[in-house]
């Protein structure tokens, strides 16, 4: 007779077997799908198997290789609900051939060098969720507004205390929106080694400048990323093939401040072949004039040029080196999206709220509930315009015409719309582009920005209609008072719209108008 033992390893083995030919089984098949997401369908199509290539070097094989996890959600066709159910029973048929339990949440490592700090001195870091079957890469830049000077630092740090120093920060967190790992929430990232950066330098992520005994805290923004980057470089980052630097708000800014950074350090390390990009959410700010002139006593009521001045000062502030000799004395306007963007060599995609919440702060424009008066109306519409002129020539771009601040992380970032096409649709037509420029030209440099979309795969996306929230897409909107969900016509009137003059204004009946916002037309 068979001892206990013996049983059990061969039963063992058996269910290694049963899900090693599972796994085949499923990698094997067709699959064919379709997601229908808010009443919405969107169709993808499984790309066809490509033919045989020439043999290729290795550093050809680095840097134009397939992707390196078999299941392609950016690909899939037909019956998306049907799909996922089987992808969820393979998981669950495989889960007994692992030991170990798994954990999609992000783990904080705090970083060796201890002489790049927080604001308090403490040791900055980051959270890492590896994926070690794909050679993508997503570091997100947390965002949290700034402090430009003693005061208005002491201040953060009584009440902010996390955005300045890691003494308190979790050993984990969980991603959500484009760091999320499940692929329903999203679908064209999830498989990606996902990093989230935490923001504890209150400098738009541009200091340099440690704590010493003369100053009372250390602005180290930029130098916390090299160091990220130089520490992924030994966990994978050097086989990467894309590394996309993400950030919302503050963080955003970042971005725009250290991609092309972060790509000349990569470079300088020998790492070319890892193509970096960059995605700024909520971080394209105006210079444009505050609806009513404020003192410069705190970071809300600042106007943003001003803050932004005294700020470089105080930080010891770093901008790019191209955008800097292109605006020599006026540096400062480097944090500025319609200023700096042009000097960049990345690809960077732009997502941007036309009645951004951020900026109407900063130009004391406050929602508190009440109605506003028609010059503040007017003000919140002509922002919508600027808004618009500095975004036109962007190429990559997602600007819905809402009034919100930041979407990647939010785990609505999916249902999100522009002329019929959602934020990770559009970021998927991005990427494609991008590859097919890649394979036309690998030389460095050319045709960084403007890569044409293909067809029907749109990625320069703009709401035309002229109000906060005529998108019907735009995240629910909330009266301030009661908590109650508002409709577009019940949140217009709340904010002092005049439907009869705004209709006679567009030659319309007002109950025509009226029926028009109602639809989101």
């Amino acid at each position: 007779m068979r001892s206990r033992g013996g049983f059990r390893s061969s039963a063992g083995l058996s269910a290694v077997r049963s899900c090693l030919l599972l796994l085949f089984i499923h990698m094997s098949a067709p699959v064919e799908a379709r997601r229908v997401r808010g009443g919405r369908a969107q169709t993808r199509r499984i790309q066809q198997q490509q033919p045989q290539q020439p043999q290729q070097t290795p550093e050809q094989q680095r840097v134009e290789g397939p992707e390196s996890f078999p299941l392609d959600f950016t690909a899939v066709e037909s019956n998306m609900d049907n799909f996922m159910v089987q992808v969820k029973n393979l998981a669950q048929s495989l889960y007994s051939c692992s030991a170990q339990k798994l954990d999609q949440d992000m783990k904080l490592h705090l970083l060796s060098n201890l002489s790049v700090t927080c604001n308090d001195g403490s040791s900055s870091g980051f959270y890492i969720k590896e994926s070690k079957g794909s050679r993508r890469w997503l570091l997100f830049l947390e965002g949290g507004w700034y402090c430009f000077n003693k005061q208005t630092c002491s201040s953060r740090y009584e009440t902010m205390r996390n955005l300045m120093s890691s003494t308190k920060w979790p050993q984990s967190r969980r991603g959500t929106g484009i760091l999320s790992p499940d692929p329903e929430e999203n679908p064209h990232w999830w498989n990606a080694n996902m990093v989230f950066i935490p923001y504890c330098s209150s400098d738009v992520w541009s200091g340099a400048t440690p704590k010493t005994e003369h100053s009372d805290y250390a602005f180290m923004g930029s130098l916390i990323i090299k160091e990220v980057v130089k520490e992924l470089l030994t966990k994978g980052l050097d086989k990467a093939k894309v590394l996309l630097l993400a950030g919302s708000s503050a963080g955003g800014t970042g971005v725009l401040l250290n991609v092309d950074g972060v790509a000349e350090q990569l470079q300088a390390a020998g790492h070319r072949g890892v193509r970096v990009r960059g995605l700024v959410d909520s971080g394209w700010f105006l210079d444009n004039k505050q609806y009513k002139t404020t003192d410069c006593l705190d970071t809300v009521s600042c106007a943003p040029t001003e803050a932004i001045k005294r700020g470089v000062r105080y930080w010891g502030g770093l901008v790019p080196e191209n955008c800097r000799q292109a605006h020599v004395g006026e540096e400062w306007s480097c944090f500025l999206g319609y200023k700096v963007y042009p000097t960049l060599k990345s690809p960077v995609f732009v997502i941007q709220w036309l009645f951004d919440e951020a900026q109407l702060t900063v130009d004391n424009i406050h929602l508190t509930g009440q109605p506003l008066h028609e010059a503040q109306w007017r003000y919140i519409q002509n922002l919508g315009q600027e808004l618009r002129s500095t975004l036109r020539d962007i190429p990559a771009m997602f600007a819905p015409a809402c009034l919100s601040h930041e979407l990647i992380t939010r785990t609505y970032w999916m249902d999100i719309q522009v002329k019929g096409t959602s934020l990770p649709r559009a970021l998927h037509c991005w990427d494609r582009s991008l590859q097919s420029t890649l394979h036309l030209n690998s030389s460095h440099g050319l045709n960084k920005h403007r890569t044409p979309p293909s067809r029907g795969c749109p990625f320069h996306l703009m709401d035309s209609c002229p109000w906060p929230h005529c998108n019907p897409s735009c995240p629910t909107i909330r009266d301030q008072l009661t908590g109650q969900e508002m409709s577009v016509v019940q949140f217009l009137k709340h904010m002092g719209f005049d439907v009869q003059k705004m209709a006679q204004q567009q030659g319309m009946d007002a109950k025509r108008l009226l029926g028009m916002l109602s639809n989101g037309s």
